[in-house]
C-alpha cells in the first residue's frame, strides 16, 4: 500500500514538474504543440474547474452537433435576409452596409465550421477539452451573428424616388369615352372615389393600364400606386402590396401596420388603383385614408360588381361593350387583315365578331384561334361552333365562357388543352415563370414523348407559344421576370372545366392557415394546388382516400414543418409531389411506399435535414434536393435506374458516395455542387445539362476525353478546388444551370496549360480565381480560341498588373467580351499597355487598334483593385463605344477614372489641343462610383461624357471628387435639358453636391430635381 501511495505522489510531483516548466516555456514565447497545452491546462484545472474541462472533453462530438445546428438555422436566416434583399433590389432599393456586413460575417462562419470539421477529424485525445472550448465560443458568436440578423428596420433604404410603375398594355380599340370620363375625374376636384365597372372581359383593367401609365407621365400626384386584389381578398396582402408599392416595410401587427399606412399615405397626394375588387372592405381598416377634396388624392375600384363600388361610396362608371365596328376593327387587328383578301370571308368574319357581344377578350381570343385560316369552310364551321354554344347558355359569364370554349376546342391537341388547364393550378394574377411552367409539363410528362430532354424543352416552349398566339394565356416580360399569366376569365374556365370527372381543387394563394378538412379530399381528385399559402401544419389524423390522386403542390408555404406518417396512406396513385419552398424539416417514412411517384420536389427546402429510402421508388424520374440541408445521401438512390433529373447541394454533404453515378445511367441533368469523379462521370452518357465540381484537374480531364468534345447543352463547371462557402456566388447558376449561358470556373489553377484537355468550344462564360501564375488576358488560351465567350471574371491573381498587354500576341475574342469584371487584384495597375497603334517589326503581330480592343464590352466593373490609380486613357476608350454599365468601387489608390498622357506634363490638367473636346461613352446608361477616398476627378479637361443615355448615376463616399465633365441636349433657348431617360442620382453624403463644379452652371439645376441623398 505504501508503494502505491509513494508512485502516486511521485507521479503527481513529477506531473507538476512538467506543468511548471511547459508554463516557463510558455513564457518564455517558446512555441507549444497542441497536445503539451493541453496538458498544462488539464494540471491548471485541477479542482473545482475540471467539471468544466471533462465536460469540454468529453461532449466534443454534442457541442460540435450543437454547433451544426445553429449555423444550419444562421444559413436559413441568411436564405431569408438575402431573400428580402433581392426583393428589395427589385424595387430599386440600397442594400444597407450593416447588412453586407452580416452577410459577409456569415460566410466568415460558415468557412470557420469547415476548419472546425477538419479540427474534429485529427484532433489528439489530449486536445480535445480546448476544441470543445473553441466550440463553445463558437457557438455564442454564432447566436450573437443570429440577433443581429433580425433587422426589424429592413435590410435596405430607398433608392432614387419614382411616382409608381409602368404596365404592360395593348391597344385600345374603342372605350375612349370610358377613359376621358375616368381621366376627367381624376384630374377634377368633384369626384374623389371612382367605381369602374363592368363583366369580366370588357376591358376594365386594360383602360385602367392606359391611366396608370398616362399618369406617370403627368407627374401631378405624389405617387401612383397599382394594386391587383382579386377574388380571394386578404386586407394582410393589400397592405403589403401598398407598402411595397410605396418602399415601405410595415410591422407584423394588423392595427400597427394599417396606423401606419395611414400615416404614410396621409402625406402623399396619390392615386389608389385597386383592380378587380369582388368584395366591399373598410378603407380604414385597410391603412387607407378616404380621398376628399382637401387631400386631393384619388381611389380607382374596377370591379364585375356594380353593387360593391356603389357600398364603398364610388361615383360608377359602367364599361360599355365595343360596337359593331369597333369590334370588328379589333378582331381584324388580331386575326390579320389577310382574312379580307378573301371576298367571301368579310360577311362570315363579321357574323362570328357579332357573336362575341362586344366583349374584347371574347374578340381577342377567338381572333387568335382563327389566325392564319384562309379556308371559307372552316370558318363558316367556326361560326355554326360558336352559334350553337351561344345559343345554349343564358348569362353574361356563360355567354363569354362558351365564347372561350370555342378557342380551346380549337386547340385540338389533347395535351395541349391540358397544359392550358395545368395553368389554373397557380394563383390567380399569378406571373408564371416560362421555363418552370415548361418543367412543370414535363413532370406531368404531358411532353414526354421526346426523348431529349432539349427536345422536351423546345416542345414545351412551342406549346406556350401557342398558348399566347391563341390569347388563351397572357405575355408578361419586364426587367426583372419573364413569363405569362392568365386572364381571370380564362382561368375561371379552365377550372370550370375541371370541377368534374377527374377534378382540380386549387385554393392556390388563398393565404390559407390550414390544410382543407379532410372531406373536401374526395376520391375523385387529380390535382390539388395549395401552393403560396401560409400552412403551418398538417392534423396529425387527416389521412385522405384520394387513391386518384396524381399531383399534389405544397411549395410556397414557407412555414411548413412536418408532414404526418397517415397523411399519405392512401395516395398511392401519387405521381408529383413538390414541397419546394417550405420549411419541411423531414419527410415522413410513408413516402417510401409512394411506389408511383415520378417527381419528388424538394428544392430550398431549407431545413430539410432527412429522406426516408427511396429504394422502393422505382419509377421516380425527378428528384430535386437543391439547397437542401440534409446529412446523408437517401438510401436507396443506386435503384433509381429511371431517374433523369437529379439536383443535389446541401451544406453537410461534401461528395457522392461511390458507386451511386455509375448505376444511375439514364441521367439527363445533374445538377450538384457536390465534388464529382472523373471516372464515374464517363458512365453517364446522356446528360444534357451539368454542374458540379472538379476538385482535381485530372478529373476533369478523365471526363474531358471521354466526352470527346460533345459536351452537355448546358454546363456549369468548377474545376480546381473543392466546393467551399466562397463559391456561394455561383449557387444560383448551379441551381439553374439552363437558365444561364455555359460557364468554367478555374480555381488555384496553373494559366496556360488549360488547353491541355479539350475545353468547350462554345464556353461562353469564364472565371479565374487564385491563379497566381495569371499575369494578363492575353495569357489565358482561351481567349485565342473561345470566339462565343462574352462573359469574364478575373478575381485574386495576385500575378496581374495589366489586364491586357498589346505587346504580346493578339487576342481576337477580348473582342466579343461584353461583361468583364476584374476583383481583388491588388497588384493591377493598367487596364491596357503596350498600346501600339503599327507594328515597328515585321516579326512582330500588330496589336489591335485600340478602337476595337473592347469594341463589345456593355459591363465592366472594378472592384478592390488598390493599385490602380488611373483607369482609362482616352485613347482605349474611343473603344468603348458600346459600354451601358461601368461600376468602380472599394479602389483605395483611384484618382481618374478617363486620364489624359498630358496631364502628366503641365501643372493644370489640360489637353494640349484645349479646342478640341472628345465626347465618350455615348451608350453609357448606370455609371457607379462607390468608396473612392482619392478620386478627383472623372473625367480630364477637353474629355466629356454624353449624358443623354444616363438612366442612373450613384456617387458614395468620394469626399475629393470635385469635378463632373457631361454634356446636355440642349433645349430653343440654348439651357441644358434633363437626359430623357435618367430615373434618379444617388449620391452621398448630402454636402457633397453642393461642391460640385460644372462645366456649365445650370447643369447643377437640371439635374438636382433627380438627386436622393439617403443616410445609413
Amino acid at each position: 500500500m505504501n508503494f502505491v501511495v509513494t508512485l502516486a505522489n511521485l507521479l503527481a510531483y513529477r506531473l507538476c514538474y512538467i506543468a511548471k516548466m511547459v508554463f516557463v516555456s510558455y513564457l518564455q514565447g517558446a512555441c507549444m504543440e497542441l497536445a503539451i497545452g493541453s496538458i498544462f491546462e488539464m494540471m491548471r484545472y485541477c479542482g473545482a474547474p475540471i467539471c468544466k474541462y471533462l465536460d469540454n472533453h468529453r461532449k466534443l462530438e454534442e457541442k460540435v452537433e450543437r454547433l451544426r445546428r445553429k449555423l444550419n438555422d444562421l444559413n436559413i436566416r441568411k436564405q431569408d435576409i438575402e431573400s428580402r434583399k433581392e426583393a428589395e433590389l427589385r424595387s430599386k432599393k440600397l442594400v444597407k452596409k450593416e447588412v453586407e456586413k452580416w452577410l459577409v460575417d456569415v460566410e466568415t462562419m460558415n468557412a470557420g465550421m469547415q476548419a472546425m470539421e477538419d479540427m474534429l477529424r485529427i484532433v489528439p485525445y489530449f486536445s480535445r477539452a480546448r476544441l470543445g472550448k473553441l466550440v463553445c465560443r463558437k457557438i455564442e458568436e454564432v447566436n450573437e451573428i443570429y440577433e443581429r440578423g433580425g433587422f426589424p428596420e429592413g435590410v435596405a433604404i430607398d433608392g432614387p424616388p419614382t411616382i409608381g410603375k409602368t404596365l404592360q398594355t395593348t391597344n385600345l380599340e374603342g372605350e375612349i369615352d370610358i377613359k376621358e370620363l375616368i381621366w376627367e375625374y381624376l384630374m377634377g376636384n368633384v369626384v374623389g372615389m371612382i367605381g369602374v365597372c363592368g363583366m369580366g372581359g370588357i376591358g376594365k383593367t386594360t383602360i385602367m393600364k392606359h391611366i396608370n401609365n398616362q399618369l406617370l407621365r403627368e407627374s401631378r400626384y405624389d405617387k401612383v400606386i397599382w394594386v391587383t386584389v382579386s377574388k380571394e381578398f386578404n386586407v394582410v396582402k393589400l397592405q403589403e402590396d401598398i407598402g411595397s408599392a410605396l418602399n415601405h416595410y410595415l410591422p407584423n401587427d394588423e392595427l400597427e401596420r394599417a396606423t401606419m399606412l395611414m400615416d404614410i399615405l396621409k402625406r402623399k397626394r396619390f392615386v389608389l388603383i385597386l383592380d378587380d375588387v369582388w368584395n366591399r372592405f373598410s378603407l380604414r381598416d385597410a391603412g387607407i385614408p378616404e380621398p376628399t377634396l382637401q387631400n386631393g388624392s384619388k381611389l380607382v375600384i374596377t370591379s364585375r360588381s356594380i353593387d360593391v363600388c356603389l357600398s364603398m361610396g364610388c361615383e360608377i362608371l359602367k364599361v360599355p361593350p365595343l360596337s359593331k365596328q369597333e369590334s370588328f376593327n379589333l378582331f381584324l387587328n388580331h386575326v390579320g387583315d389577310d382574312v379580307l383578301q378573301v371576298p367571301a370571308l368579310k360577311e362570315i368574319v363579321k357574323l362570328i365578331v357579332d357573336e362575341c357581344g362586344g366583349l374584347p377578350l371574347a374578340i381577342v381570343t377567338i381572333a387568335g384561334s382563327m389566325k392564319g385560316v384562309d379556308d371559307v369552310r372552316e370558318w363558316r364551321n367556326a361560326l355554326n361552333e360558336l352559334r350553337e354554344r351561344v345559343k345554349s347558355v343564358r348569362g353574361l359569364d356563360n355567354e363569354i365562357f362558351e365564347c372561350l370554349m370555342f378557342s380551346y376546342d380549337r386547340l385540338g391537341d389533347l395535351k395541349i388543352q391540358e397544359c392550358f388547364l395545368y395553368c389554373s393550378l397557380y394563383p390567380e394574377d399569378y406571373i408564371i415563370e416560362r421555363n418552370e411552367l415548361v418543367e412543370k409539363w414535363i413532370d406531368e410528362k404531358l411532353i414526354d414523348e421526346y426523348g431529349s430532354r432539349q427536345a422536351m424543352r423546345d416542345r414545351g416552349h412551342s406549346i406556350l407559344n401557342k398558348l399566347e398566339n391563341n390569347c388563351l394565356v397572357e405575355k408578361v416580360k419586364d426587367f426583372f421576370e419573364k413569363g405569362v399569366k392568365m386572364h381571370d376569365v380564362l382561368r375561371d374556365m379552365a377550372l370550370s372545366i375541371r370541377s368534374v370527372g377527374p377534378r382540380f381543387m386549387v385554393k392556390a394563394g388563398m393565404l390559407l392557415k390550414e390544410l382543407p378538412s379532410e372531406h373536401e379530399w374526395t376520391q375523385d381528385l387529380d390535382k390539388v394546388s395549395l401552393m403560396e399559402n401560409s400552412i403551418m401544419v398538417i392534423p396529425p389524423n387527416i389521412s385522405p382516400k384520394c387513391g386518384f390522386l396524381s399531383t399534389l403542390l405544397l411549395q410556397q408555404n414557407h412555414g411548413f414543418e412536418r408532414i404526418p406518417e397517415v397523411f399519405f396512406e392512401f395516395m398511392h396513385g401519387l405521381k408529383v409531389l413538390d414541397l419546394s419552398y417550405t420549411s419541411i424539416l423531414d419527410l415522413p417514412n410513408s413516402i417510401s411506399n409512394l411506389e408511383n411517384l415520378t417527381t419528388l420536389v424538394l428544392r430550398r427546402c431549407y431545413r430539410l435535414r432527412y429522406v426516408p429510402s427511396v429504394a422502393k421508388l422505382r419509377a421516380l424520374r425527378k428528384l430535386d434536393l437543391f439547397n437542401t440541408a440534409i446529412e446523408e445521401v437517401p438510401h436507396g438512390m443506386e435503384t433509381l435506374v429511371n431517374l433523369t433529373y437529379l439536383g443535389l447541394h446541401s451544406g453537410s454533404l461534401k461528395e457522392l458516395p461511390r458507386g451511386i453515378l455509375p448505376m444511375l445511367s439514364h441521367l439527363q441533368y445533374l445538377a450538384t455542387t457536390l465534388n464529382i469523379n472523373g471516372e464515374e462521370m464517363t458512365k453517364l452518357g446522356k446528360l444534357e445539362t451539368l454542374t458540379g465540381s472538379f476538385p482535381e484537374v485530372q478529373d476533369f480531364q478523365k471526363y474531358a476525353k471521354f466526352i470527346r468534345g460533345r459536351w452537355p447543352t448546358s454546363y456549369q463547371l468548377v474545376v480546381g478546388s473543392p466546393w467551399s462557402a466562397e463559391h456561394d456566388d455561383l449557387t444560383e447558376l448551379f441551381e439553374n444551370p439552363e437558365e444561364f449561358h455555359n460557364g468554367i470556373t478555374l480555381i488555384n489553377c496553373e494559366i496556360g496549360r488549360e488547353d491541355l484537355v479539350l475545353l468547350p468550344n462554345d464556353l461562353h462564360g469564364l472565371a479565374i480565381k487564385k491563379c497566381p501564375n495569371l499575369l494578363s488576358l492575353n495569357t489565358i488560351s482561351l481567349f485565342h480560341e473561345a470566339n462565343d465567350l462574352k462573359i469574364c471574371y478575373i478575381s485574386e491573381c495576385e500575378g496581374i498588373e495589366c489586364a491586357l498587354d498589346l505587346s504580346l500576341l493578339s487576342c481576337n475574342s477580348i473582342q466579343n467580351i461584353e461583361v468583364l469584371n476584374l476583383k481583388g487584384l491588388r497588384n493591377l495597375r493598367q487596364l491596357v499597355s503596350g498600346l501600339a497603334i503599327e507594328s515597328t517589326s515585321p516579326a512582330t503581330p500588330a496589336a489591335p487598334a485600340p478602337p476595337a480592343i473592347f469594341s463589345s464590352l456593355v459591363t465592366f466593373e472594378l472592384s478592390n483593385c488598390s493599385s490602380m490609380k488611373k483607369l482609362f486613357s482616352r485613347e482605349i476608350l474611343q473603344g468603348f463605344q458600346n459600354l451601358e454599365f461601368l461600376k468602380v468601387e472599394s479602389c483605395s489608390k483611384m484618382e481618374k477614372i478617363i486620364a489624359v498622357e498630358e496631364d502628366e506634363g503641365n501643372g493644370k490638367g489640360e489637353v494640349g489641343s484645349a479646342n478640341i473636346t472628345a465626347f465618350i461613352l455615348p451608350k453609357l446608361r448606370r455609371l457607379v462610383l462607390w468608396e473612392l477616398p482619392e478620386l478627383k476627378s472623372i473625367s480630364s479637361a477637353g474629355v466629356v461624357i454624353h449624358a443623354d443615355s444616363f438612366q442612373y448615376i450613384w456617387i458614395v463616399e468620394c469626399p475629393k471628387l470635385k469635378r463632373i465633365s457631361l454634356s446636355l441636349a440642349l433645349l430653343e433657348n440654348g439651357q441644358p435639358s434633363p437626359p430623357p431617360f435618367l430615373e434618379g442620382i444617388y449620391i452621398k453624403p448630402r454636402e457633397w453636391w453642393k461642391s460640385v463644379e460644372w462645366d456649365d452652371p445650370n447643369i447643377m439645376d437640371v439635374l438636382s430635381p433627380f438627386v436622393a441623398c439617403k443616410e445609413d
